[in-house]
């Protein structure tokens, strides 16, 4: 029978710790599961990948492959005579060829080196259920919908699978979804257990929500600030003026001091969005002077008469 480098299958060194070990088999088992991969082969790759994290994340098992790995690495395997493992529980001299394994997932080789001892860690049998498929899908949600303590209502597509694996047509699932303080632009957030149902018993996937704030025609959004901008015109700017501001839960009426520039924030404390904590952040209003589009002849002579009598040069610095 072929050697299998179980190591080399996973791509780590045979110093890998556990965590190690358990990442790689994880991004494989993402990339080649054939309820998610068109790729030519991918089932027997995950297959092989499953193989090579059962003997290397069970200490024990483990072991005992290092110390059967040195007898050959290349080419046709055969153990040593009578090899009888470090528990003594393999599979005895002759090695009929036959998976212990539960249903006949590992190879010659794996059941060569643990006779039936394959699918199990710890003594307790592993389930011959298959996990149920992850479900994606983006949440658009408005600003206000951030403050508001009701549930929101979601329908989104759940692959489903029959008893013996075979794809069958999706259905559609509805929940109502609290969304939680704080959430930003691009949050993903987990719902355990509402994802596609297992298949054989095995637990069902969960349901993941990428939250996309949509964008607001009066807010700018900075972190958990809000940023409005505020039009004057001139002479608001230059007399001072009360101004009624929305918010995202109604208007306030901002105080706009004499001599007000054009870019000047002013921060409304406390009317931005929640953030974690349940806090909320800041609202700064920034203003921006606006001109009329078109004056008459009175009102052109009114601006002439104005620049002669204030004799203000914005560019003055210029000349320094």
């Amino acid at each position: 029978m072929d050697f299998k480098d179980y190591y080399k299958i996973l791509g780590v060194e045979p110093t890998a710790d556990e965590k190690t070990i358990k990442t790689a088999y994880r991004k494989l088992a993402r990339k080649y599961h054939p309820d998610v991969s068109k790729e030519a082969g991918a089932e027997d790759k995950f297959k092989e990948a499953s193989e090579a994290y059962e003997a290397l994340s069970d200490p024990e098992k483990r072991a005992e492959y290092d110390d059967i790995r040195k007898y050959g690495q290349q080419g046709r395997f055969q153990p040593p005579p009578g090899w009888q493992g470090r528990g003594g529980a393999g599979a005895g001299p002759g090695f009929g060829g036959g998976s212990g394994f539960e249903g006949g997932d590992f190879s010659d080789f794996f059941s060569s080196i643990f006779g039936n001892r394959g699918g199990q860690q710890g003594g307790r049998p592993r389930s011959t259920g298959r996990r149920g498929q992850d479900v994606e899908m983006e949440l658009a949600i408005f600003l206000e919908e951030t403050l508001s303590t009701e549930s929101k209502k979601i329908s989104f597509k759940v692959p489903q699978h029959s008893a013996n694996g075979q794809r069958m047509a999706d259905i559609t699932k509805t929940l109502n979804v609290k969304i939680p303080a704080g959430v930003t632009d691009g949050e993903r957030i987990r719902l355990k257990g509402q994802g596609a149902p297992g298949v054989a018993g095995g637990e069902n996937g969960d349901l993941f929500l990428t939250i996309r704030l949509a964008p607001h025609p009066k807010f700018d959004v900075e972190g958990h600030d809000l940023i409005i901008t505020v039009p004057l015109a001139p002479w608001e700017a230059a007399l001072g003026t009360k101004v009624a501001v929305p918010t995202l839960t109604g208007k306030i009426n901002l105080t706009i001091r004499p001599d007000s520039q054009s870019g000047q924030r002013l921060r409304v404390k406390g009317n931005g969005l929640l953030n974690k904590q349940g806090e909320r952040g800041d609202l700064y209003a920034q203003l921006k002077i606006v001109m009329p589009k078109s004056t008459d002849d009175a009102t052109k002579a009114l601006w002439e008469k104005l620049a002669e009598k204030a004799a203000f040069d914005p560019r003055a610095q210029w000349s320094s």
